[in-house]
C-alpha cells in the first residue's frame, strides 16, 4: 500500500460520486439527497485523514529536505491544501441550505464539485508528487495503513471544522521538530487511531 495511491483512489471515488449525481433523475430528491449526504461525509473524512496523517508527514519531508524545493514548497502546498479543505467544507455546508434538487441546490453542488476538483488537481500535481519523490516506500506504506484505518473508524463522519492554514502549518512544524531527528510524527502506527 502507498498513501499517495490511497489518496488518488479517494479522488477517483469523489469524482465518480459527483458524476453519479449529475446522471441521476433530478426529480428523485430522495436518491439525490442520499447520494449527496454520503459524498459530503466522504469529502470531510478524506480531508480530516489528510490533515491528520498526510500533511504532517509532507511537512516533515520538506523540513528534512536539503536544497530548493524543500520547506518552502511543502509549506506553500500545505497552506493551500488546508485553505482548499476549508473552501470544500464551506461549499458542502452551503448545499445543506437548499432544498434537494432545487436550482440553488444544484448550483451549490456544482460549487462544491469545482472547489474539490481544483484541490485534487493541485494536490495530485504538487503534494503527492513531492511525497512520492521524497518519502520512503516503508513510510508511504505505514501511512497508508494509518490512513485506511482512520477512514474506516470514521466512516460515519467527523466534525466539520475550518482550520486556519497558518496555524495548522506552524503547529505541525513545531510537532515535527519536537519529534526528533527522523522527522517522523509516529503516525504510521495503528496505535492511537481513534474516531474523531
Amino acid at each position: 500500500m502507498d498513501i499517495t495511491q490511497l489518496i488518488l483512489d479517494d479522488h477517483y471515488e469523489q469524482r465518480r460520486r459527483f458524476a453519479m449525481l449529475e446522471q441521476m433523475d433530478p426529480g428523485d430528491t430522495t436518491a439525490l439527497g442520499a447520494v449527496w449526504s454520503r459524498l459530503a461525509v466522504f469529502l470531510e473524512v478524506h480531508a480530516a485523514a489528510e490533515e491528520k496523517i498526510f500533511y504532517p508527514e509532507l511537512l516533515a519531508a520538506g523540513l528534512s529536505a536539503n536544497g530548493p524545493g524543500g520547506r518552502e514548497t511543502v509549506e506553500e502546498e500545505t497552506l493551500d491544501a488546508i485553505h482548499d479543505h476549508n473552501d470544500i467544507r464551506d461549499a458542502a455546508l452551503a448545499v445543506a441550505g437548499h432544498e434537494v434538487g432545487s436550482p440553488d441546490w444544484w448550483t451549490a453542488v456544482g460549487a462544491a464539485n469545482e472547489a474539490n476538483s481544483e484541490h485534487m488537481g493541485e494536490e495530485e500535481r504538487e503534494g503527492l508528487t513531492y511525497f512520492r519523490r521524497h518519502a520512503s516506500l516503508r513510510l508511504r506504506h505505514d501511512l497508508a495503513v494509518a490512513f485506511a484505518a482512520f477512514e474506516a473508524v470514521n466512516f460515519a463522519g467527523v466534525p466539520v471544522v475550518d482550520k486556519d492554514p497558518e496555524t495548522y502549518v506552524r503547529n505541525t512544524e513545531q510537532r515535527v521538530s519536537a519529534e526528533g531527528a527522523d522527522g517522523s510524527l509516529g503516525i504510521g502506527s495503528l496505535r492511537g487511531i481513534q474516531q474523531v
